[in-house]
């Protein structure tokens, strides 16, 4: 079985491997039946979710009135002002058929002035604060995507008590010095503070390029390779305390849990090198450049 670890101070054991749950946006619902039963077979008792992820909130639903205390449940609002982040929280709820959701988080905070917003009176943070005071969540976090986000997650640390950050977290991501320098103060701080740390973008390969015919399931190529997705996966739990969001590529799931699965009964000594050779072999590349393409999309 994969391994279950604290989530920061929630006082709940997740798997290492959450379930993203981007992989139901477009999903007819049998379909998205059948994959939560995957999540299942494996153990996985987190599931990540998002307001945006098309009707992944939908496809949760059915599932969530029979399992609902099975998962530790968490989505994200994209609106950064007090009334439109709870009217996003309230709807996430109806939508998904629940009456609480564990871990509610502010979704892409990476840019200043939207961290203004957000912080500032009338702003997201107030409305997640009340719905915890109501009950309809119980923990805040704040994610992001680009280079700046382990600069921005740390400065959001130090203005309130997130329970949990979300950032990206790869190889490729860490060859940028200044993001690797952010994202090992974020790490550290994290276990001080007892924060949980989720990474993403763990078996991306690079952005899709033009004459690529493939089918697309997410905004970046990813690795599809057997070999190299459990380099992938078994480079990142080799840290302690990181958690890894599985592919909204759906595809590749059973590949990641049997990957986390491998790591739980240990992980190779060299596989910073076999990471590496990865890398050179399937010509990878960061999916964000510092200052030229920090944005999810081109």
């Amino acid at each position: 079985m994969i391994e279950k670890i604290p989530f920061g101070g929630t006082g709940h054991s997740s798997t290492r491997i959450l379930f993203g749950a981007a992989a139901l946006s477009r999903m007819r619902q049998d379909k998205a039946d059948e994959t939560l039963e995957i999540m299942m077979e494996y153990g996985v008792n987190h599931i990540d979710c998002a307001a945006s992820y098309g009707e992944a909130e939908l496809r949760l639903a059915p599932f969530l009135q029979d399992h609902r205390d099975d998962v530790f449940l968490a989505t994200k609002t994209g609106d950064r002002t007090r009334d439109a982040a709870m009217a996003s929280i309230e709807r996430s709820l109806e939508r998904m058929g629940v009456d609480q959701i564990d871990l509610i988080q502010f979704h892409n905070l990476s840019k200043e002035q939207e961290w203004e917003s957000a912080m500032s009176p009338g702003g997201c943070l107030e409305a997640a604060i009340a719905a915890k005071e109501q009950g309809m969540v119980r923990f805040i976090g704040v994610t992001g995507h680009g280079t700046r986000v382990a600069e921005m997650h740390l400065k959001s640390l130090d203005h309130f008590e997130f329970d949990s950050v979300l950032c990206p977290y790869s190889y490729t991501s860490m060859q940028d010095p200044q993001y690797a320098e952010e994202f090992e103060t974020l790490y550290q701080t994290c276990k001080e503070r007892g924060v949980a740390m989720q990474t993403i973008k763990s078996i991306a390969r690079r952005r899709w390029r033009d004459d690529d015919p493939s089918k697309r399931f997410s905004w970046y190529e990813p690795v599809r390779e057997t070999k190299t997705i459990r380099h992938a996966v078994h480079w990142i739990l080799r840290r302690p305390g990181l958690f890894l969001n599985s592919s909204s590529d759906v595809n590749l799931l059973r590949v990641i849990l049997d990957a986390a699965v491998e790591a739980a009964n240990g992980i190779d000594d060299d596989i910073e090198a076999k990471v590496e050779q990865d890398a050179r072999s399937y010509e990878m590349e960061p999916l964000f450049e510092r200052g030229v393409l920090d944005d999810v999309r081109p």
